[in-house]
Parts: structure tokens; C-alpha cells; sequence
């Protein structure tokens, strides 16, 4: 059953159209990455999924419900049931690594104190950080502070984790641990995840399958071998990160 279910999803900013007439299913407990070079509208196609930007066309549908004619009680309700792993972390560098972490349940619940305290310190424990929660964000490393968002990600016990780039600004070891670690919470929790990167070596290690965002519209699905072997020339560009073939737009007026 699909969890996460975007139908002819169109969206434009001015006269640049990002999404395409996007099609897109992801099943419950399933991990999809979605690939593409940087500006493809990766970014723009979880903000959908988390209701913060609407589409000009399309449905879109979470766990079986319309979010597009969802009134805004409600959606704030599935917005607790998400997590989201912002690029960078995006972290409040006013407050404390426990208020972090606790920031949605300390602002949305009706939790008490203890048991919010309780939370923040059970997440994290899966992200490996436990007794750091007085720590400011300024006092951790680049990947302590991804950690702490992941943390913060699951804190609500969401059905649903979106990354964004999760392995962005982080040294290749450090970025390996944090993909074990999105792997580890995914089989800890059997959350339904979408992860966004162009980083084809974490998309073949957390992937159940993975689709190729090119000029609005998804070009290719499939499993991480189908994509690894793929006989797409786009895809095949891609992957192996080749300056020649058919993916030409912007990269003359990069260089």
C-alpha cells in the first residue's frame, strides 16, 4: 500500500517549471531516494509532500488522505506524524540540544515536561548522542549536529522522515555513518522515508528504490541495481558523474 502518493503533481515559480506533471508512489515502510542534480526541484517536491508549498495541478495524497482539501487542523496533526531532516541541520543556535530536539513536542503536545525529557533523551540514544542535551548546537561537530537533527526528526514517533540532502557538508566517513544511521532508524522504526541527495553512493546504500528527477518529471525508477545498470543516457550521466552527454542545461555557464 502506497503511504505517500503524488498524482500529475505541475509547479512553476514565474515562468520556470520545477515540477512536471509528477507522478510518484512510495510504499508504506519503503525508503525512496530521489536523485538529481542541484536546483532540479528536489527541495520543492518534499515541501509539497509536507503541505507547505501547493501544487498548480495534481492530487496529493498521505497515508490514504487528500492533504490538498485537508483543513489546517488537521494537517498540522500529519505534519507531527512527520519528521523532516533539513539540509544542514537547521538547528536553533539559541537553544539547547534538548530543547532542539524536543522543539516540536515542547510547542505542539500536550506532553508534560518529564515526558518530553524523556523523549529527547530516548531519540537521542538511537542517534548514538546520549547525556549531551545541555549542549549548545555551537559546542558539536558537523555530524554530531546532523545526529542531533535526526534526533529531532524522530522525536514525535513520526510514520513518515524526509531528508534533504543529509549528507551535504559532512567529510565521506562521517557521511558514511550518517547513512548506517538512517538505515538503522528506518529498520529500528519501520518509518516510510524520502531522502533527496545527489550523492549516488548514499542513494545505493539506503535506497529500496530510487527515481531520477530531470526537468520536472521523474526519468527513471528503480531498484538501486536497475539504476546502477541502467541503460537510460541520462541516468547513466548522472551516476558517473560524466561532464559529456545529454544533461547539458546550466553546465557551460558553470565553468
Amino acid at each position: 500500500m502506497d503511504m505517500i502518493e503524488l498524482r500529475n503533481i505541475s509547479k512553476s515559480f514565474e515562468s520556470h517549471k520545477v515540477l512536471d506533471d509528477l507522478t510518484l508512489h512510495v510504499k508504506r515502510g519503503s525508503t525512496f531516494v530521489v536523485i538529481g542534480r542541484s536546483g532540479c526541484g528536489k527541495s520543492v517536491l518534499l515541501k509539497h509532500i509536507e503541505g507547505l508549498l501547493k501544487p498548480e495541478a495534481g492530487e496529493i495524497f498521505v497515508d490514504g488522505k487528500s492533504i490538498l482539501s485537508m483543513p489546517d487542523a488537521d494537517m498540522n496533526s500529519l505534519r507531527m506524524k512527520m519528521g523532516m531532516v533539513f539540509q544542514g541541520g537547521a538547528l536553533f543556535d539559541s537553544l539547547t540540544v534538548g530543547e532542539n530536539v524536543g522543539f516540536s513536542l515542547i510547542e505542539y503536545s500536550s506532553l508534560t515536561k518529564d515526558q518530553i525529557h524523556g523523549r529527547v533523551e530516548e531519540s537521542l540514544k538511537l542517534v548514538g548522542l546520549s547525556g549531551i542535551q545541555e549542549l549548545t548546537p555551537s559546542e558539536l561537530s558537523g555530524g554530531m549536529r546532523k545526529r542531533v537533527a535526526l534526533a529531532r526528526a524522530i522525536c514525535t514517533n513520526p510514520d513518515i522522515i524526509l531528508y534533504d540532502e543529509p549528507t551535504t557538508g559532512v567529510d565521506p566517513i562521517t557521511a558514511d555513518a550518517i547513512n548506517d544511521l538512517i538505515r538503522g532508524l528506518h529498520d529500528k522504526l519501520r518509518v516510510t522515508s524520502i531522502v533527496v541527495t545527489h550523492d549516488m553512493k548514499s542513494a545505493y546504500k539506503i535506497a529500496d528504490r530510487i527515481g531520477m528527477l530531470y526537468q520536472g518529471k521523474l526519468i527513471a525508477e528503480g531498484s538501486p541495481e536497475e539504476i546502477q545498470n541502467s541503460g537510460n543516457p541520462f541516468v547513466h550521466q548522472f551516476i558517473n558523474g560524466l561532464a559529456q552527454g545529454p544533461i547539458t542545461d546550466d553546465i557551460k555557464r558553470t565553468l
